[in-house]
């Protein structure tokens, strides 16, 4: 039998100026992301979409998912197969392509950076990561594959 979750969130728009969206230019792209029993994230456009750059935008909270659930299924999978991971730190970049029809991501590479206990366990360490790629939900949800190009090291 197949497993379904369901995740709630609420995303409550704070950007009303006074005006509402009477004008492209006269409301803010302000939102705040909330779920029960946890922290709030202020959250907007990018910036080059008229939103609040000191606040993250739906993009980077993408890339950021995508990250996240690969680094999440990593650690697991080290954990079951007895690689001892010490420090992991990713640097994701996304590609985001505009059209006059609107726009999508076509391309997301992971970078981590994995510190591990004991050298003799680094080619296997490596080898997680293909696994952790197949198995993310995230990255399963795409219309494109994830790339990654992680490093390793003691």
């Amino acid at each position: 039998m197949d497993k379904k979750h369901t995740y709630c969130l609420s995303v409550v728009w704070t950007g009303n100026n006074g005006t509402g969206t009477s004008g492209y230019a006269d409301y803010d792209r302000s939102h705040t992301i909330e779920a029960r029993n946890k922290t709030s994230i202020l959250a907007s456009a990018d910036p080059e979409f008229r939103g609040d750059a000191s606040k993250y935008n739906p993009e980077e909270l993408f890339l950021a998912s995508i990250s996240t659930c690969h680094m999440l299924w990593y650690l697991h999978l080290c954990a079951v197969a007895g690689i001892v991971v010490i420090d992991y730190t990713d640097h994701p970049v996304g590609v985001m392509e505009e059209s006059k029809t609107g726009g999508r991501f076509v391309e997301v590479t992971l970078h981590p950076q994995v510190k591990i206990l004991e050298t003799s366990t680094v080619e296997d360490a490596i080898a997680q990561h293909k696994k952790a790629n197949e198995l993310c939900f995230i990255a399963n949800s795409l219309n494109f594959k994830v790339k990654h190009e992680a490093v390793v090291y003691c």
